[in-house]
């Protein structure tokens, strides 16, 4: 097998690259372009892990800085870049739209016209991408069990927060359960809705809600039965509005397992 061999040619319309299965044009002469080039190239540049095996073949197309982390956000709803950018504002805009574009290729994104009014395009999951759902949400409940008090560099957004509920949702103890609920933690406001064993989450208010939770810092330890629903409400760190019952039976259909979660030295 020979190895793939590439060609390199400086002309007044710029500085192209080739080889036998892809040609790449600079903009501009300046030969010193090259150098530039070559370093973008060098960054997207992936290795195959050359495992013919399913979960490498999907490591290699989300498994990069960010991809899953898109895939979050786009379950709860299409978005543009800007407003993915919003709730990942630590991502640089260079490398979201290098994951885009990576993922676009893949058939796991593709784009959408803009909303009524708006200009930009945006990005919405595949039927393909779509099917990633039940392993975003098996890892967010798995990672989750690690987590201790937010770190002063950590937010919190609804999108996450949105994902996190659709995660620790029970539906065998939602059975003949119809209800709304409407969940603020910190600034962050997303509603639910219960239905008979399926659960609809979604940023913002809910009008007539049956109650309204506001569940301060203690939301965590309420999802992992380490404060019960009377504990946390006798702190006065936990207010409900609605009836009297209402969060007990909420955080009784929202639970993260209770696993034993390695102890890091110096931890």
């Amino acid at each position: 097998m020979t190895e793939p061999t590439w060609k390199v040619v400086m002309d007044e319309d710029g500085v192209t690259i080739s080889g036998d299965r892809f040609r790449l044009t600079t903009n501009g002469s300046d030969p010193g372009r090259l150098d530039s080039v070559i370093s973008e190239l060098l960054k997207v540049t992936r290795s195959s892990y050359g495992q013919y095996c399913g979960l490498s073949r999907a490591i290699e197309m989300v498994g990069e800085r960010w991809g899953l982390l898109i895939v979050r956000d786009l379950l709860v709803s299409a978005k543009t870049r800007a407003e993915l950018h919003q709730g990942l504002p630590r991502i640089s805009t260079a490398l979201l739209s290098m994951r885009l574009k990576e993922m676009t290729y893949s058939g796991i994104v593709r784009t959408v016209g803009p909303r009524a009014g708006q200009a930009q395009e945006r990005y919405e999951l595949t039927e393909y991408g779509r099917a990633l759902e039940d392993v975003v949400l098996a890892l967010g409940r798995w990672g989750a069990m690690a987590l201790a008090a937010p770190r002063p560099e950590d937010v919190i957004t609804e999108d996450s927060l949105v994902v996190a509920l659709r995660a620790t949702f029970l539906p065998e103890r939602a059975v003949d359960v119809s209800a709304g609920y409407e969940l603020h933690v910190g600034s962050l406001v997303v509603h639910v809705r219960v239905d008979d064993g399926r659960v609809a989450v979604a940023p913002g208010p809910l009008s007539g809600a049956d109650a309204v939770i506001d569940a301060g810092p203690l939301f965590k330890s309420l999802l992992t039965g380490d404060v019960t629903a009377a504990e946390a409400l006798a702190s006065g760190r936990v207010s409900v509005a609605g009836a009297p019952d209402a969060l007990d039976r909420f955080v009784s259909m929202f639970q993260l397992p209770r696993l034993p979660v390695p102890v890091l030295p110096g931890t």
